[in-house]
């Protein structure tokens, strides 16, 4: 009898054991597919991402080594990006001088120089010198909005929170707008602050009523949280988009700083390709930027930029033939005959994109 009672006991235990395991590995598959999550935790990698971030922000600000964050504000540490880990500066922007220098007294004095914009009268808290709350950057495609809004954070020292639809979403309900208010108060605590929404058509589009509950939640969320911000300027939205005409009105109204990146001119176009050659050798004789200047007309900074990596390319495949060649003939040996290197780029590298011909005299293309 007691021999029984033991074997009943130990299979009732085998059975306990058995669920626990089983609860165990099937918590933990959970955890691991509930990525980003505050409310199941992050993975191991987003934790790791999540702390470097942070420990290089203490490093270049030590006040905020006190500064405490919640679980939300440290997933969102993840969309950060620090000003020296951008390569961008405004020399690297051609051909939007005037655009540059207004953008530094409107965005970047803001910035790095509060006490200018302190209150100077009376209007319930606001002076006339206060920084805009919002900063849009609107033009065809291609042209250097996203280029210039690294620009501006570089330049400012200013932290860069680069927000994606991917990052504020989330299939939990209510989640996404506790993710959305844990970007403004992070942005606060960690200012002088950069939110860059690129495509910002894409997320604060026109409102209607056939929007589903969870996208109208977000959009009022984000509207009020906005309102919300301190005015003394050391934060600051911006964005980028190429379709202006589909952002909701209310949230054109907190972008009062708009600034046009168009098609490049002329004289544009020169300064871009200036700027992307200046690495590359050109041949003195058969490189006639006059030429390629007048030819790129309508073209975009993203337009040109492909121009000249394909020219380069193009000799680049011209030395790897002549090499190919010398090989096969079995030549390798007579180095006189053997390419020293790259040649320098001329014309023609860029006449087959451009349907040019490079015989055309010097000032036959006027310029626009």
């Amino acid at each position: 009898m007691a021999r029984s009672i033991d074997l009943k006991f130990i299979a009732d235990l085998s059975v306990l054991v058995g669920t626990g395991i089983s609860v165990y590995y099937l918590v933990s598959k959970l955890l691991n597919e509930t990525d980003g999550n505050p409310l199941f935790g992050r993975s191991k990698e987003a934790r790791e991402k999540q702390s470097h971030t942070w420990d290089n922000l203490v490093a270049v600000r030590p006040q905020l080594r006190d500064v405490k964050l919640s679980s939300y504000e440290r997933n969102v540490l993840s969309s950060v990006v620090l000003p020296q880990d951008i390569e961008v500066t405004f020399a690297d922007v051609g051909g939007l001088e005037e655009i540059v220098e207004e953008l530094t007294e409107s965005v970047i004095c803001p910035l790095t120089m509060p006490e200018l914009y302190s209150v100077s009268s009376s209007v319930k808290g606001e002076g006339l010198l206060s920084a805009p709350r919002g900063v849009l950057l609107y033009g065809p495609p291609g042209c250097g909005k996203t280029m210039v809004a690294k620009a501006l954070a570089k330049e400012s020292g200013a932290t860069f929170v680069s927000l994606r639809m991917s990052s504020i979403l989330d299939k939990w309900y209510g989640e996404s707008n506790k993710i959305v208010d844990a970007v403004f108060s992070l942005a606060n605590k960690i200012q002088p602050c950069i939110v860059f929404i690129d495509e910002i058509d894409s997320f604060l589009r026109e409102r209607a009523s056939s929007d589903h509950e969870v996208t109208a939640m977000l959009k009022a969320e984000f509207m009020t949280l906005w309102d919300g911000l301190t005015s003394n300027g050391r934060v600051m939205v911006l964005g980028a988009t190429n379709r202006m005409g589909d952002i909701d009105s209310a949230f054109l109204r907190r972008l009062p700083k708009r600034f046009a990146i168009p098609l490049p001119g002329a004289q544009e176009r020169r300064h871009i390709l200036t700027i992307l050659l200046q690495g590359s050798e050109l041949d003195p004789e058969e490189f006639d930027m006059d030429l390629i200047v007048s030819a790129t007309r309508n073209m975009s900074g993203s337009d040109l930029k492909e121009l000249c990596r394909d020219a380069a390319l193009n000799a680049a495949r011209e030395y790897i033939r002549q090499k190919r060649q010398l090989a096969v003939a079995e030549k390798a040996s007579e180095v006189s005959k053997m390419p020293k290197g790259i040649r320098p780029l001329r014309t023609s590298d860029f006449a087959k994109n451009l349907n040019i011909e490079t015989r055309i005299p010097l000032g036959s293309a006027g310029l626009d």
